[in-house]
């Protein structure tokens, strides 16, 4: 009885051992070791104390919910390349022919499928670009989490600075309440001037509290970034006054055509063109090999005897006549032109998008400059003068109020000029993909402006 295994015992070990396909992937391949785990990750906390511009980027790339998303699809991918890889399973058969011992005929038999036309290998090309978007939609969101923890940086660099604003006008207005209090007492101004002093002064301690609040907000804006709803940091140390570079149009060009969105519709369309090669290939059917043993009785339909094996040779070929694969065919390369489309479409919208910011970062850059330079130097020649001539009684308490605003709008005005700069630079760096760029000038001062 035991030559009627020998067959399927050398068949057995000519089949393509399928289950081994896991162990012959290069390590690390299936499941990756690296970056943040989600939910068995603890969340980040910043050190208290300062917060530098460098540790601020470094936190949000280590511990991002949204980075280690894209970590997990980029492990689904490189798992889909191994069952890609994967070789057909075989198929055991029993059978059995009359029940009654002695007229008993049993057949057992081996069947491995054989996959023609470049199956395996299309599945594998498939898979491998479908690995390769992974991998550049891991960069594209690394290059947003940049930006955004540029943008959400800047932002609490501003709010320290109007907050800073808002406390130097509430000593401002405390020291006019006195002024026109003393002035009262002596008889020189009407009761009047001192009760319009004491309104600016609540009227601008409504305003700090207002600067209080987006800072607060912007704080837990930035520690966000690294999954921490309450930010432990006290400050950030940079210098909100430096303006971000302003790139050249040449660089921005050169970088546009490997810019993330427009990579990831460039690796859909080889996608597609690969899933189209798979279809053209399942068009050509796969056929089955049949290796097996029978045992039969001596003589058919004699009783007793010797029983005596046979050898069992098969081979099926389904017949393409009713399903020829040709609607997935189509399929594939509709979608495969569709996606064509939406690279160009990509492309034109991404000129679009950058030209916008780029417009917007210049606009800022033009602004800020001119308030530095116009602006501001005879805004606060102003009101010293006029504050001056306040307290010798030069000029009335409205003409120094109207001084002292002026000062703090034209401050105002040159801080949302530096915010919208950094956001414009922020969006141009997410758009383009910048996610090793250089760190700004602005953040490698160790003095804030709310330490000053």
């Amino acid at each position: 009885m035991r030559t009627l295994f020998v067959p399927l015992a050398v068949l057995a070990m000519a089949a393509p051992p399928a289950f081994s396909q896991v162990a012959q992937a290069p390590a690390g391949t299936l499941y990756s070791q690296s970056g943040p785990s989600g939910s068995a990750k603890a969340r980040l906390q910043e050190p208290a104390g300062p917060l530098t511009f460098r540790s601020a980027v470094a936190m949000a790339l280590q511990a991002n919910p949204g980075l280690s998303s894209a970590l997990r699809e980029q492990d689904a991918t490189e798992a889909a390349i191994v069952q890609a890889g994967a070789w057909p399973n075989p198929t055991l058969d029993a059978q059995l022919e009359d029940l009654r011992r002695d007229n008993r005929t049993t057949t057992l038999q081996l069947s491995q499928p054989i996959e023609l036309g470049g199956k395996r290998a299309a599945r594998i090309t498939a898979a491998e670009r479908a690995r390769d978007q992974a991998a550049s939609a891991l960069a594209g969101r690394r290059a947003e989490i940049r930006a955004a923890t540029v943008t959400a940086f800047f932002d609490v660099l501003a709010a320290q600075e109007r907050l800073r604003l808002a406390q130097d006008s509430v000593g401002l207005a405390q020291t006019a309440t006195r002024a026109a209090a003393n002035r009262v007492a002596a008889g020189k101004v009407s009761p009047l001037e001192e009760t319009k002093a004491r309104v600016a002064e609540a009227g601008i301690r409504v305003e700090l509290m207002q600067a209080e609040g987006t800072l607060r907000s912007a704080r837990q804006q930035l520690a966000a970034l690294w999954g921490n709803p309450s930010p432990r940091f006290t400050q950030v140390d940079g210098a909100v006054e430096q303006l971000p570079a302003m790139a050249s149009a040449q660089s921005i060009a050169v970088k546009l055509a490997d810019a993330p969105v427009v990579r990831q519709a460039r690796l859909e369309v080889e996608r597609r063109k690969a899933l189209a090669d798979l279809e053209r290939a399942r068009r050509i059917p796969d056929v089955t090999v049949s290796l097996g043993a029978k045992r039969v009785p001596a003589s058919e339909g004699e009783n007793g005897g010797s029983r005596r094996n046979q050898v069992v040779l098969g081979l099926s070929v389904p017949l393409p006549i009713f399903d020829t694969n040709r609607g997935n065919v189509a399929e594939a390369l509709s979608r495969e032109e569709k996606a064509r489309d939406d690279l160009a479409a990509a492309e034109l919208q991404l000129g679009t998008d950058v030209a916008q910011a780029t417009e917007r970062l210049r606009a800022a850059h033009a602004t800020a400059e001119t308030l530095q330079r116009d602006a501001l130097p005879g805004a606060e020649s102003a009101y010293k003068a006029a504050t001056k001539g306040f307290e010798l009684g030069k000029f009335s308490f409205l003409e120094a109020l109207d001084a002292q605003r002026t000062l703090f709008q034209v401050r105002a005005q040159y801080l949302i000029a530096l915010a919208d700069a950094h956001r414009a630079a922020g969006e141009l760096d997410r758009l383009l993909g910048n996610e090793g760029e250089a760190i700004p000038a602005a953040t490698l001062t160790t003095a804030t402006p709310a330490a000053r």
